[in-house]
């Protein structure tokens, strides 16, 4: 059950103001990002990745994932903290993931992050605690992208203090639902290996948490060995779709939605299933070992090539 310093009271938590962060990226941490969603890691001068690495063909900048916009995130989720309202960090669990993306995400920016309660609910023996960061950028204060992370909370429940447990959300429903998977033969399937050291080059991106590179702590939490990011599973997904679906154009992605179903270990091979349906992509990823469904989710497109 949470502890508190004090009672819960709905009417502080609505009005507490988290802090703004900062994020400063450049060309070296995009890239860094896109090997540690396995840009080129099966060929390493693929023609649609090679882009997300190096200046191909004379570019003038490497080109951004649209993933690569949930790196901005990291720092809020280190910092959030709510009145009458305690948790454990280590007992977290990533649950989904939105991204909606305003214009393509410049290979170099400094960024300031706005950060909000976009959902709290009170589960007993757990918490849903869902987490809006709108990133703007400095100087010309333009909207880059918006992040909405819901984490669900094991022990954080059971701290209404009534009979009718707390909820609260502020963001339309429809937003980060699961998708209903189509009983037809997807329209294209993509096939990619990780790495069994796939972890440990992601973790360069930001995220530490041992869980994904300490033997021993991935033990205490009860798995055999590190597993993968959930993140970085869910990069792996998105950059198969731009590549099969979007003929490698990751300014083609509108929306992302993504819900973690399952544990990815690290050196398993993802299998992405995708359907078109309008201008949405719902997809499912599967590890290929154990035939298990590990994520799920739409991707929403700006336009479609004339050849599919």
């Amino acid at each position: 059950m949470a502890t508190s310093e004090s009672e819960f009271n709905p009417d502080l938590l609505l009005a507490h103001k988290l802090p703004e962060t900062q994020y400063t990226y450049n060309e070296r941490d995009v890239a860094i990002y896109a090997l540690g969603i396995g840009a080129c890691g099966e060929d390493a001068v693929d023609s649609d990745e090679l882009k997300f690495v190096y200046h191909r063909d004379g570019q003038d900048y490497i080109q951004v994932l649209p993933t690569f916009a949930s790196l901005f995130t990291l720092g809020s989720m280190t910092r959030l903290n709510f009145p009458g309202f305690k948790f454990d960090p280590s007992l977290l669990l990533h649950g989904q993931q939105y991204i909606e993306i305003c214009r393509p995400l410049p290979s170099k920016a400094s960024l300031i992050n706005k950060v909000s309660l976009a959902g709290l609910q009170d589960k007993g023996k757990a918490a849903i605690l869902e987490i809006e960061t709108k990133s703007y950028e400095q100087g010309s204060g333009e909207l880059l992208c918006t992040n909405r992370t819901t984490v669900f909370l094991r022990g954080a429940g059971g701290f209404s203090n009534s009979s009718q447990p707390f909820s609260y959300k502020n963001y339309p429903s429809n937003q980060g639902l699961a998708v209903k998977i189509p009983q037809r033969q997807p329209l294209t399937v993509c096939e990619e290996r990780t790495q069994p050291s796939q972890a440990l080059l992601y973790r360069l991106s930001g995220d530490y948490n041992p869980l994904h590179s300490d033997p021993e702590f991935a033990k205490l939490a009860g798995f055999p060995r590190p597993i993968l990011h959930g993140l970085c599973t869910l990069g792996f997904a998105i950059k198969a779709i731009i590549k099969c679906v979007c003929k490698g154009d990751p300014a083609a992605v509108k929306t992302i939605s993504g819900r973690f179903l399952t544990i990815v270990f690290p050196g398993e091979t993802l299998i992405t299933e995708m359907w078109l349906e309008d201008l949405r992509v719902i997809y499912q990823t599967k590890v290929k070992e154990r035939n298990k469904t590990v994520l799920s989710g739409y991707v929403d497109i700006r336009g479609l090539s004339s050849s599919l």
